[in-house]
């Protein structure tokens, strides 16, 4: 039997790399002689720079900048490899405004920023990048890249014409002004991608305030300050720069920095697995795969609106292949995923525990689970055997 595994991380616990491993050792337990394929795939958040970067044979760099809470921290930048028109640099938006940064006392994505994002792009710059693909997901940030964009040279005014440091999102309802004739004039001559999630808006009903905000932290009320801080933001780009990022595709990517890239320094934003699958060969390993697992930390309703395992999956359906998937936790609305090509999907928790607690049994847990999956499978297989072997002896 030829098995993928073809898994996310799981935030803030283990990466795709390690989840993959886990899986490979449960199904080994029960299948030792199975052909099992590792595929760790990435989204654009955590381990985008890393994993592209080692697919090319690139080089990392490691630099520090400022975190999402005005800390410093140890970050990191990537060029790829192999034979590229343009020096292409890879930045993961994670490595400098990602939620693992955020100490959990310190979650109020009122008041985080990514002026380390634009840092990177910085640094990148220096390093004579001629092209910047930007990896979006992962984020506790929810400041429209806004802050990205003031460590760019970037000039926000209030309505006395003062100069606003941006200090996160709640920074952006005192905005009146934009003006960006001080940005680093080296952005309009690189190439910028965004890779993000097609799905996420700036703003609305679906918008990143009310989807993403309680995720990092956002009690009711300030989801709804978050509202009133993007709804502004985006009112005032509209009016000063001439561009509607208000409901875009990929404009709510990572607290809006996909909106803050297009229209405040020119980036194309993308599907992200439009870009990814260009440097992954999933479709390929699909066609010689007889089975395929998928992860992610959690399934649930909103695991079709371009989650790894959903994406996996599609993949997979067009070529007829059964798909289990294993999450930490399985989620409210989870049963639509088998409308989307989940054949099955189960959690790896076995006893009740504390978020603390089960990150320290995630690797074991994956295992476990993986196995029990291939257990079950297995029975599946000798039903159908013995069903085969009694009509033929009749």
């Amino acid at each position: 039997m030829r098995i993928l595994i073809v898994p996310s991380g799981f935030k803030e616990s283990v990466d795709a790399e390690k989840a993959a491993h886990c899986m490979k050792s449960g199904i080994m337990r029960v299948m030792p002689e199975a052909n099992i394929v590792e595929l760790p795939m990435v989204d654009g958040g955590e381990g985008f720079t890393r994993t592209l970067v080692r697919m090319t044979k690139g080089q990392i760099h490691d630099v520090k900048v400022t975190g999402p809470v005005g800390q410093s921290v140890m970050s990191h930048f990537g060029f790829l490899g192999g034979d590229n028109e343009r020096r292409t640099a890879i930045i993961e938006m994670a490595a400098a405004g990602g939620l693992r940064l955020v100490p959990r006392s310190m979650r109020d994505p009122r008041r985080t920023t990514t002026h380390g994002v634009g840092e990177l792009i910085k640094a990148a710059l220096d390093k004579g990048a001629e092209r910047i693909l930007i990896g979006c997901g992962d984020s506790g940030t929810s400041d429209g890249g806004a802050g990205m964009a003031q460590a760019l040279g970037a000039k926000f005014y209030n309505k006395a014409g003062e100069e606003i440091v941006i200090r996160g999102a709640i920074s952006l309802l005192e905005l009146d002004r934009i003006d960006l004739s001080s940005i680093d004039p080296r952005i309009h001559n690189v190439q910028l991608d965004v890779a993000g999630n097609w799905f996420n808006k700036l703003c609305g009903e679906n918008g990143v305030a009310r989807i993403f905000g309680p995720q990092k932290g956002a009690t009711p009320s300030q989801v709804q300050q978050l509202e009133a801080a993007l709804e502004q933001y985006s009112a005032i780009i509209e009016r000063d720069l001439g561009v509607q990022v208000r409901d875009i595709p990929v404009g709510g990517a990572s607290g809006g920095l996909g909106a803050g890239l297009h229209a405040l320094l020119g980036a194309k934003l993308h599907a992200r697995y439009d870009i990814i699958m260009k440097y992954m060969d999933l479709d390929q390993l699909l066609n010689e795969s007889d089975l395929v697992f998928t992860a992610e930390g959690c399934i649930d309703y909103q695991t079709p609106r371009g989650k790894i395992p959903a994406e996996v999956a599609k993949r997979a359906k067009r070529r007829g292949l059964p798909v289990i998937a294993v999450a930490g936790t399985v989620g409210e609305g989870a049963r639509i995923n088998y409308e989307y090509g989940i054949d099955a999907f189960s959690s790896i928790s076995q006893m009740p525990a504390s978020l603390e607690e089960a990150f320290q049994f995630t690797e074991q847990w994956l295992a476990d689970c993986t196995e029990s999956a291939m257990r079950t499978l297995l029975v599946g297989y000798k039903m159908a055997f013995r069903a085969r072997l009694k009509e033929a002896v009749v």
